[in-house]
């Protein structure tokens, strides 16, 4: 379960499972084609958390700001009693092509951040 305590327990026939702060696993989404009209928009796909309050920021090489505008997604609880969100990042065609990389940073109470970078290099745009 990847940095959480499971346990797994039979309470009167039913199963009761107990997660503590499981850490996402984190993905970024280069921008679309949305470049053509002077915006780019990233995505940062959360998936497998717990609990649902991990907070999803942003930085742009390697500074937060508020220069740009972000979104975030309700958590989503999967059937694996696991939560899934997303944040979205958008920045003007023009801050985008400046950009070294960005990274979208995950965390949750005392536990160490997940993080995932994408660099402006590996996109095709």
């Amino acid at each position: 379960m990847g940095g959480g305590v499971t346990a797994l327990a039979m309470v009167f026939g039913l199963v009761l499972l107990v997660f503590c702060d499981v850490r996402p696993t984190l993905t970024v989404l280069p921008p679309n084609e949305e470049l053509e009209q002077g915006k780019a928009t990233l995505m940062c796909l959360a998936n497998k958390g717990f609990p649902s309050g991990w907070s999803l920021a942003w930085k742009v090489d390697g500074s937060s700001s508020s220069s740009w505008e972000e979104s975030r997604s309700p958590a989503v609880l999967e059937k694996d009693a696991l939560y899934s969100w997303s944040s979205t990042l958008r920045l003007s065609a023009d801050q985008w092509r400046k950009v070294g990389s960005v990274t979208c940073e995950a965390t949750q109470g005392a536990q160490a951040p997940v993080s995932e970078s994408l660099s402006r290099d590996q996109c095709s745009q």
